[in-house]
């Protein structure tokens, strides 16, 4: 069973910098598309951020300019910079990575369990 490790939450103040880490096992053959998502309380899990193997990044609008996504193919890592955090930023973020486990597979989704960040006014 894949796991994806995440690290970084946490609690900070409005205006403060997060950077969430998203790992996955080295043993696997490659990953294409990762990205963060966010659920808060009552609301529906919203994409973030992605990135593809290659870079090319997409970010939802409320984020852009704040966030930043990048990737270390190397280390199957995937991160999250977020600056100027707002309280509504509030949420717990998972990463997502479509992984190939083989050479011969097809592309599996996989989530992170899960990081809380909270963005205190």
């Amino acid at each position: 069973q894949v796991q994806l490790v995440e690290s970084g939450g946490g609690l900070v103040q409005a205006g403060g910098s997060l950077r969430l880490s998203c790992a996955a096992p080295g043993s696997v053959f490659g990953i294409n598309d990762m990205g963060w998502y966010r659920q808060a309380p009552g609301k529906q899990r919203e994409l973030v951020a992605s990135t593809t193997y290659t870079s090319n990044t997409n970010y939802v609008d409320s984020v852009k300019g704040r966030f930043f996504i990048s990737r270390d193919n190397a280390k199957n890592t995937v991160y999250l910079q977020m600056n100027s955090l707002k309280p509504e930023d509030t949420a717990v973020y998972y990463c997502k990575a479509e992984i190939i486990l083989t050479r011969w597979s097809r592309s599996t989704t996989y989530w992170g369990q899960g990081t809380q960040v909270t963005v205190s006014s």
